[in-house]
C-alpha cells in the first residue's frame, strides 16, 4: 500500500479527476443505501478534501518495480474482486 500525499505515482499511472463519474447518480445510490441501512460511511482524512473527485486504481507490481495488475476505476466503488487480480498476476 502506498500513501502518495503529492500524487506523483497517482500522476505517473495516468488517474485524474471527474465530477461527472464521482457524482453520477449510480455512485450517489450506492453511498445513500449505506446510509439508508444505518452504515457508517468510511472518514475521508483532511488531506484527502482537497479532491473528492480523484480517481483512484488498483496495482499490483512485481519485485523489480513493473506493474504486473494494473486497473484504473470507473467510479468510485468501481474495484476488481480479489480472484480478478489474484488469478491475473498469477499469469504474470
Amino acid at each position: 500500500m502506498l500513501l502518495d500525499a503529492e500524487r506523483v505515482v497517482y500522476q505517473a499511472f495516468g488517474l485524474g479527476s471527474s465530477i461527472s463519474k464521482v457524482m453520477k447518480f449510480k455512485v450517489m445510490l450506492h453511498y445513500s443505501e449505506i446510509l439508508v441501512m444505518n452504515r457508517q460511511l468510511p472518514d475521508v482524512p483532511p488531506q484527502f478534501i482537497e479532491d473528492l473527485f480523484q480517481m483512484g486504481g488498483d496495482f499490483v507490481l512485481d519485485q523489480g518495480g513493473k506493474a504486473i495488475f494494473s486497473y484504473r476505476c470507473r467510479s468510485p466503488v468501481d474495484r476488481p474482486s480479489v480472484p480478478q487480480i489474484l488469478s491475473f498476476s498469477a499469469h504474470s
